[in-house]
C-alpha cells in the first residue's frame, strides 16, 4: 500500500512538475498564407498530427474523411483537420479563419489557416492582426503569385517582422534544387521592395512531411532549419512592450458599490505601479495611481499584457476608450491623421461617407477623403484612385468626428490600428493603419466668442431648426419648401432656404453626380446648415439625399432635437409622369447617367419624423402639416 501512495505521489510531482513547466513555456502566434490550394491547411494538420495533438477519436474520424474524399497516395488527408466548414470541404479550400492550437516541448503556439481565395482577403487580415510570425507558402509548380505578394505586403505592413519561405509541394518537383533557388529568388526582390529585410525559406511538402519535423534525406543540397524547429527557436521579444512608455485603454468602468470606482483594461505598453502619475486623454486630467486590483488581488505591479483594474488618488472623470498614460509621455490627440486602408467590403468605398472607426474599445464617427494613391501589390507601383474596391490597399486622410488618443501602428497595434463600420448596415468594410496626425490637427482650434448659438436664437425669437426634405427628383421637394418658407415668413420666423439645384451653381459647382461626389454635396451643405442654425435661423433644404447614412450624417452635426427630416414621398412613376425637368426621359433614354431612380438608388427614410404622401396631399396641405409639427 505504501508502494502505491509513493507511486502516485511521483506522479502527481510529475503532473505538477510539467504543468509548471508548460505555463512558462513562451507563446508564438502565426499564420500560414499564400495562394489558393498552396497546401496551407495540409501544412497546419502535419504539424498537428506530428506534434501529437490528434486524439485517437478525432484520428479516426479523420481516416474515415479522408477516405470518403478519397485522398490519394496516403491515408489521411490533413487539411481536413482544419476546414471544418462544408463547403471547404467539398470544395477543398478554407473560407473561414480556422485557429488552432498546438505545443511541444520547447513552445505553445497558436497557428492562423487563413484563405487564399482574394475575396477572403480581409479573413487573413483579420488573422495576421495578433500574428508574431507568416508562414507565406507557395507552390514550388507555381512560384510567386499575385496572391503570394499580396499576402506578404499585407503581413509586412500589418507589423510581422518574422518571415518562413515555405516552398511547398516540392515532391511534385521532384526536389529540384534549381526550382527551389529560382523561388527563392524571385521571392527575395519582391521582398526587398517591401521593405522585408530577411526572410527564412525552406522546402517543404506537406502531404509527405519533408522538413516540417525532421530533416528529409530527399534534399539533401538544403542545410537550413527544419519549420518546426525554426519555429521554436525563432527570437521574438514578447517584453519589448513592456519596456516602453505606459498606456491602457479603458475598457470599462468597474462601479460595483459606491466605496470602489476603478479602471478596468489590458495594458497595452509599459509598466505601472501604484503611486505612478497618469494622464487620461483625450481629457488630459492627471492623478496617481493608488490601487492596482487583479482577480487575485492587489498588485505592486502590472506590465503590458495583464488585465488590470486602476484606481485613482483623484475623483477625475474617466470612462470607457480613454487611455491611461503616463504623465510625462501621453499619446498623441487628434481628430486627423493619416493612415493605410484596406478595403474589405464588395461595395467599394464612398469617400465622404461617415463610417464608424473603432480604435481599441473607443468608437467614434469618421470620414475617409479620396485616397492620396492605391498600391499595386505585383509592382509596389502608387497608382491614382478615386475610391477603393475590395482588397484595394490604399493610403488616405481620415476625419474622425472628435479628438481622439492613438498612437503610430508601427508602434503599438493596439492604440494604432483600426476597423471601419458601415453605420447601415453594421459590417466591417474596412481596416486601417494609423500614420501620423495631420499637422492641421494640431494647428487648428475652435475660436471661442463671446456671442454664442444662444444668444443668436433669443434675438429672433425662436428655436434653431432644419427641415431636412428628402425624396425623389420630381417629388415636389422645391415646391413644398418654398411654400413653408413664405409662411414661416409671414409669421416673422428667420429662415434660410437651401435648394439642391441653387447651390450646384456655387458652392458644389465642382461636384458632379457619382455617389462619392453626391456624399460631398451634402457633407457641405449640413456644415452650411449647421452654421445658420448657429445664427439661430431655421433651416429649409431640399435635396434628393438618397443614401440614409449621408442623411444621419448630418443629423450627427446638428444639437439634439434641431434636425426634422421629412420625407416627400411620391412613388418613382407618379415622378416620373410629371418629369418637369424632362430628366426622367433622358435617363431612359441613356444620356443622363447616375440618376436616381433610375441607374442610382434612393434609400427612403425608415423613420421620418414626417412623412408627405404627395398623391394624397397637396403642397398647400403639406406645407401646413409640416409647420403645425415645427410649431405647435
Amino acid at each position: 500500500m505504501n508502494e502505491i501512495y509513493k507511486t502516485d505521489a511521483l506522479i502527481a510531482e510529475n503532473i505538477d512538475a510539467y504543468l509548471e513547466t508548460h505555463q512558462h513555456k513562451t507563446m508564438l502566434r502565426f499564420i500560414t498564407c499564400g495562394s489558393v490550394d498552396d497546401g496551407k491547411s495540409t501544412l497546419i494538420g502535419r504539424l498537428l498530427y506530428d506534434s501529437k495533438m490528434i486524439f485517437e477519436d478525432q484520428l479516426a474520424t479523420l481516416e474515415a474523411d479522408s477516405r470518403r474524399v478519397g485522398t490519394q497516395g496516403e491515408a489521411i488527408d490533413f487539411a481536413l483537420l482544419v476546414d471544418g466548414l462544408a463547403a471547404e470541404r467539398e470544395q477543398g479550400i478554407t473560407i473561414d479563419v480556422a485557429y488552432r492550437f498546438f505545443a511541444t516541448e520547447k513552445r505553445k503556439f497558436i497557428v492562423a489557416d487563413t484563405p487564399g481565395h482574394e475575396q477572403y482577403t480581409r479573413n487573413m487580415v483579420t488573422g495576421a492582426s495578433t500574428a508574431d510570425l507568416a508562414v507565406i507558402l507557395i507552390d514550388a509548380r507555381k512560384g510567386v503569385l499575385t496572391q503570394t505578394r499580396r499576402h506578404s505586403y499585407l503581413a509586412h505592413l500589418l507589423g510581422i517582422r518574422h518571415i518562413v519561405l515555405a516552398v511547398n509541394k516540392m515532391d511534385l518537383v521532384g526536389y529540384d534544387h534549381a526550382v527551389f533557388d529560382a523561388i527563392v529568388a524571385e521571392y527575395r526582390a519582391f521582398s526587398e521592395s517591401i521593405g522585408i529585410a530577411e526572410f527564412t525559406p525552406v522546402p517543404i511538402s506537406g502531404l509527405a512531411g519533408d522538413n516540417i519535423t525532421t530533416r528529409s534525406d530527399k534534399t539533401p543540397w538544403y542545410d537550413g532549419p527544419v519549420l518546426l524547429e525554426h519555429l521554436e527557436t525563432v527570437e521574438l521579444d514578447q517584453s519589448a512592450n513592456q519596456h516602453k512608455p505606459f498606456r491602457m485603454p479603458v475598457q470599462w468602468v468597474n462601479r460595483p458599490n459606491l466605496d470602489f470606482r476603478g479602471f478596468s483594461g489590458t495594458i497595452a505598453a509599459g509598466q505601472v505601479r501604484p503611486g505612478d502619475e497618469i494622464r487620461v486623454l483625450p481629457s488630459g486630467k492627471t492623478s496617481r495611481i493608488s490601487r492596482i486590483v487583479a482577480y487575485d488581488g492587489d498588485l505592486d505591479l502590472a506590465v503590458a499584457g495583464q488585465a488590470v483594474t486602476l484606481c485613482f488618488e483623484d475623483e477625475i472623470d474617466c470612462s470607457r476608450g480613454q487611455v491611461i498614460t503616463a504623465a510625462k509621455s501621453p499619446v498623441e490627440v487628434a481628430d486627423q491623421f493619416e493612415a493605410s486602408v484596406i478595403w474589405m467590403d464588395e461595395e467599394e468605398m464612398v469617400p465622404g461617407r461617415a463610417y464608424w472607426l473603432k480604435v481599441g474599445p473607443q468608437t467614434v464617427s469618421a470620414t475617409v477623403a479620396h485616397p492620396k494613391y492605391q498600391v499595386n501589390v505585383n509592382t509596389m507601383e502608387h497608382l491614382a484612385a478615386k475610391t477603393l474596391d475590395l482588397n484595394a490597399i490604399g493610403v488616405a486622410n481620415i476625419t474622425t468626428d472628435r479628438d481622439i488618443p492613438f498612437t503610430a501602428y508601427e508602434e503599438s497595434r493596439d492604440l494604432g490600428g483600426f476597423i471601419l463600420i458601415d453605420k447601415m448596415t453594421n459590417r466591417t468594410v474596412g481596416a486601417g493603419l494609423i500614420h501620423f496626425a495631420l499637422r492641421r490637427a494640431q494647428n487648428i482650434h475652435w475660436q471661442a466668442t463671446d456671442i454664442d448659438r444662444t444668444h443668436h436664437a433669443n434675438l429672433k425669437n425662436q428655436k434653431p431648426m432644419v427641415l431636412w426634405m428628402t425624396g425623389l427628383s420630381g417629388s415636389g421637394k422645391s415646391t413644398i419648401a418654398n411654400i413653408v418658407e413664405m409662411k414661416l415668413a409671414r409669421m416673422n420666423r428667420h429662415t434660410f432656404l437651401l435648394d439642391g439645384d441653387n447651390v450646384r451653381h456655387g458652392l458644389n459647382k465642382d461636384l458632379g453626380f457619382t455617389d462619392a461626389d453626391r456624399v460631398e454635396n451634402i457633407r457641405r451643405v449640413g456644415e452650411v446648415a449647421r452654421l445658420m442654425t448657429d445664427a439661430g435661423l431655421i433651416v429649409i433644404t431640399a435635396f434628393i439625399s438618397p443614401f440614409r447614412s449621408e442623411r444621419e450624417m448630418v443629423r450627427g452635426m446638428m444639437q439634439p432635437g434641431e434636425f426634422m427630416e421629412v420625407f416627400i414621398d411620391t412613388p418613382l412613376e407618379e415622378a416620373e409622369r410629371r418629369d418637369v425637368k424632362g430628366l426622367y426621359a433622358k435617363a431612359r433614354a441613356g444620356q443622363l447617367k447616375n440618376f436616381t431612380g433610375i441607374d442610382s438608388p434612393y434609400e427612403p427614410p425608415e423613420a421620418p419624423q414626417i412623412r408627405i404622401d404627395t398623391t394624397r396631399m397637396t403642397a398647400e396641405q403639406a406645407a401646413d402639416l409640416i409647420i403645425e409639427k415645427l410649431i405647435p
